[in-house]
């Protein structure tokens, strides 16, 4: 037997394929491509998430619709785009104006209670338009400014801002101005709310034997809705109105 050329097919046998090493080499750099993509993937999708909640904390917001208490201007599970500078600069919120505001300490109690946790993440869903606003967050209108009297209602069933009758035509077909009378006057610095579907909204009406009386601070709101993100057939600006035009201011100037 030859025992040289069982040996040398031995040696042939454990030597490494031809190319095995390239191959190696090869798979650890595309291993290494892999990850840095990976990384860089992940990097990107944070980024992304940084920028766009930093954009709605300071200029647009984007709020879910939870509620039929604005319809038919606002419909549930619309995405409305909130302006958060539209007040930033010496202008306040204007007769009319639809804004979502913090209703704690007018519409819900200060010492509301809410896992800190929960609220973070509440919190961040909420502030890119993915889930429904906190339960102190609301959407309404705003019907008085400070030093208004607002009464309801005249003759027609309808409210007087400082003597002069509003026409409100954005209610909800078949509601009236309100169900239940009432004579305010709005103290300087704050706003009274009300919803445009009027027999389904909780505004400041229901708040007036409540600390506050229903009044919302003007540094409570967020912003004005300026826009309808959602649905497709639904997006753009969001229609004002005049229906206050004619309102003067209290001491007699034009409001």
């Amino acid at each position: 037997m030859d025992t040289q050329a069982e040996h040398s097919e031995r040696d042939r046998s454990s030597e490494p394929p031809a190319g095995s090493e390239e191959r190696s080499r090869f798979s650890r750099v595309r291993g290494a491509l892999t990850s840095v993509r990976s990384r860089r993937r992940r990097i990107l999708v944070v980024g992304v998430a940084v920028v766009a909640l930093l954009f709605s904390a300071f200029v647009v917001q984007p709020f879910l619709i939870p509620s039929g208490s604005m319809e038919p201007t606002l419909r549930v599970g619309d995405r409305v785009l909130v302006n958060k500078l539209a007040y930033r600069f010496g202008s306040g919120p204007e007769r009319g104006d639809v804004v979502v505001f913090d209703g704690t300490g007018s519409f819900v109690r200060e010492d509301l209670d809410e896992n800190p946790v929960a609220a973070l993440a509440r919190g961040a869903a909420s502030s890119l338009g993915l889930a429904e606003p906190a339960d102190t967050d609301f959407v309404k209108r705003v019907v008085g400014v400070g030093g208004d009297r607002v009464v309801c209602c005249d003759a027609r069933g309808r409210l007087r801002v400082n003597g002069v009758p509003v026409d409100e035509t954005y209610l909800h077909p078949g509601d009236t101005a309100s169900g239940a009378p009432f004579d305010i006057v709005v103290p300087q610095g704050t706003l009274w709310m009300m919803g445009d579907h009027r027999s389904r909204s909780s505004d400041s009406r229901d708040h007036l034997g409540s600390p506050g009386g229903g009044m919302v601070p003007v540094e409570r709101v967020t912003g004005r809705v300026d826009w309808l993100g959602w649905p497709p057939a639904r997006i753009g600006g969001l229609e004002g109105t005049g229906a206050f035009d004619g309102v003067r201011a209290p001491g007699g100037a034009h409001g």
